[in-house]
């Protein structure tokens, strides 16, 4: 897979469909990689001819990972994010938004769609906030704006969110691990067989694995504060997708995403977790894809505008 060199990191991608397609980037959320996205997801929007950038973000997948940084205190931040104290981070959700800027620089697009799932949803939010000019359209899915008194995730899935891979034990214990997971924060309505689920995710498993890197990314999150002021600033279509049975990112998240943004539009999906189950995939990418060409027509017509009173 190619690599592009930005902000003196290293961060992998990759491109699906017709290279004369509208592009679209695809950021994934914490600890997740660019083969992350479900198939049946990226042959979709493949199939209505857009062009798909999937990138793995820094401290994820193939692209580089900060060791360096060492690994964070998640008990001491926790902490210090109660009593509303600052806290350090090695990089914040901005950075990783320049990242993504980075690679439609080294693939010469001047514009793109951007979809994110959850953290990736932040990064998109903040993308479509501080890089207007770069960006068509922003699709947030099972994301938020980090506004303090939203709720929260259930135990369940704060325990499963903190819960470290048991690297020790090999590929097939961590492959279970993450079977699990997605247990407990996906979309039980649509869940597919314990095999398939670990078919999927070793893929990943046996690609990457870092923990701590998935850790830093956290204090990432944590250290960026919440989105409000930012997403009042947005201009461009917008589009929040969420489920309302998301046990790790309750539904309220999204709508509240929803609320900040100047004429977003927002789509609650029964039964639907956190996760992006294949049954669902043909209704979500119809929603994206829609989205999509009437935010490329708008920005054709503005430029047309703009072009006729120079």
């Amino acid at each position: 897979m190619p690599t592009a060199h930005v902000n003196d990191i290293d961060i992998e991608y990759d491109t699906l469909g017709n290279p004369d397609g509208e592009p679209i980037l695809l950021i994934m959320g914490l600890g997740m990689q660019l083969v992350s996205w479900p198939e049946s997801f990226c042959d979709a929007l493949v199939k209505q001819g857009f062009r798909l950038i999937r990138i793995d973000n820094r401290d994820s997948g193939l692209s580089t990972k900060l060791s360096h940084l060492g690994e964070p205190n998640v008990l001491m931040a926790l902490l210090k994010l109660m009593l509303r104290l600052p806290l350090k981070a090695g990089y914040l959700l901005d950075d990783m938004a320049a990242d993504a800027v980075g690679v439609l620089d080294a693939l010469g697009i001047e514009k793109a769609h951007v979809v994110g799932v959850s953290m990736g949803g932040m990064i998109g939010q903040i993308f479509a906030a501080r890089h207007p000019e770069r960006i068509l359209s922003l699709t947030s899915i099972m994301s938020t704006s980090g506004r303090r008194g939203l709720p929260e995730p259930t135990k369940d899935a704060r325990k499963v969110l903190f819960r470290r891979p048991p690297i020790e034990k090999g590929v097939d214990a961590v492959t279970w691990h993450f079977v699990q997971t997605v247990r407990i924060i996906g979309s039980r309505e649509f869940m597919p067989t314990d095999d398939t689920l670990y078919q999927r995710i070793r893929i990943g498993v046996e690609r990457s694995l870092e923990p701590v890197g998935t850790t830093r990314q956290l204090l990432a999150i944590a250290a960026s504060g919440d989105r409000v002021e930012l997403l009042k600033q947005v201009h461009v279509p917008t589009l929040v997708i969420h489920g309302k049975a998301d046990p790790l990112v309750p539904v309220e998240c999204g709508r509240d995403t929803a609320r900040l943004v100047p004429g977003a539009v927002m789509k609650e999906v029964d039964g639907m977790g956190h996760d992006l189950p294949d049954a669902l995939m043909p209704q979500i990418t119809q929603w994206i894809g829609e989205h999509c060409r009437a935010a490329s027509s708008a920005d054709q017509v503005s430029a047309e505008l703009q072009a006729a009173q120079a």
